[in-house]
């Protein structure tokens, strides 16, 4: 059998079986002996279950499920069970003391049973074996089925968000470097520094950030970290309001969910007007993430390679917070908004 699941069924119902063959020789009035108890248990017992096994690892794995022969596999029932009932026939005619007698309770008489009759008798017995060996088989081949089917799921969304993340960090990595290449240019001072900062970025990236959940926290560390980098390329500074309010504190979050939205308003928006900066609200519960983000946008950048990260954020979100998020983008003429309300 292919897993425990399957052997807990299997077992389930030889011991029910058990248990109603065992309460009806005890409700009898008549003691069986230990001959009656062998013979009818014992031969046919292991008749049954042949009968049992047979249809189960042999014929529908062999003639339904890999060969879809229908009308062979019913005829190899009829013979089955045909079979069997004649192989029970024998059994009863050499035991016919045991299995084709019985005693009237009320006369005491002994009564003889035809085998024609308990031929017929003995082929509705071994059809309920084949049924519930069919039962059985179906239900185990459907759970584990499914189960297959959601291991496969579950790898399936493994390996996707596996490669979401793993164009994330190219892409930060890619415009951080954009950035301190462009401090190096004009022989800034403050190139050391962002190579500094982005360090400390790229070490919450590489290290922490390989956990399914980090804390709040330290996301929002990160969020700072990378705007205190993006100030670095201004003379000076850029033009951030950054409002936190509400319980931030260990919260379960994905790591690297919020940074784009900031990293695309750093972009594409204009940073450094004091007149209209770069909006960056959090508020938070322990249930209730509430983020948003707004920039002035800057016309005259037109790199269509800026919604990698939003739409590769947008995907992560239906992947892990699946009914569990609503992100909302308005796009004006002069302003450039993302909201994202998070379940956590």
């Amino acid at each position: 059998m292919k897993n425990k699941g399957s052997l807990v069924i299997h077992l389930i119902f030889w011991l029910f079986l058990i248990m109603i063959c065992t309460f009806a020789v005890i409700s009898n009035e008549e003691k069986p002996s230990w001959h009656h108890i062998i013979v009818s248990f014992g031969y046919y017992g292991l008749i049954n279950i042949s009968i049992f096994y047979i249809n189960y690892f042999l014929l529908m794995p062999q003639l339904v499920k890999e060969r879809k022969r229908y009308g062979l596999y019913i005829l190899s029932l009829v013979a089955l069970i045909v079979f069997m009932g004649i192989l029970k026939s024998m059994v009863a005619l050499l035991y016919s003391d045991v299995i084709l007698t019985y005693v009237n309770s009320r006369t005491g008489a002994k009564i003889y049973t035809e085998v024609t009759q308990y031929f017929l008798r003995s082929i509705f017995i071994s059809g309920f074996f084949i049924v519930i060996s069919s039962l059985i088989k179906f239900s185990v081949d459907w759970f584990g089925n499914e189960r297959v089917q959601r291991q496969l799921e579950s790898e399936k969304k493994d390996m996707e968000l596996q490669f979401l993340k793993s164009q994330l960090n190219p892409h930060f990595l890619f415009n951080s470097l954009n950035n301190i290449y462009s401090l190096a240019y004009q022989k800034s001072d403050k190139t050391a520094d962002a190579v500094l900062k982005l360090s400390e970025i790229m070490r919450y990236m590489i290290y922490e950030s390989n956990d399914s959940w980090v804390a709040l926290s330290k996301e929002i560390e990160y969020v700072k970290s990378y705007i205190e980098l993006q100030k670095l390329r201004f003379r000076d500074g850029a033009a951030v309001e950054l409002t936190i309010k509400g319980d931030i504190d260990d919260q379960p979050i994905v790591p690297l969910i919020l940074i784009s939205f900031v990293e695309n308003a750093f972009k594409h928006g204009v940073a450094n007007d004091p007149k209209d900066p770069i909006k960056i609200n959090l508020i938070a519960n322990q249930k209730i993430l509430h983020f948003s983000v707004t920039n002035k946008k800057n016309n005259a950048n037109k790199d269509e390679m800026g919604g990698v990260g939003l739409s590769n954020v947008e995907r992560r979100l239906q992947l892990l917070y699946p009914e569990r998020y609503k992100l909302n983008i308005v796009n004006s003429a002069t302003h450039y908004t993302s909201e994202l309300m998070l379940d956590i």
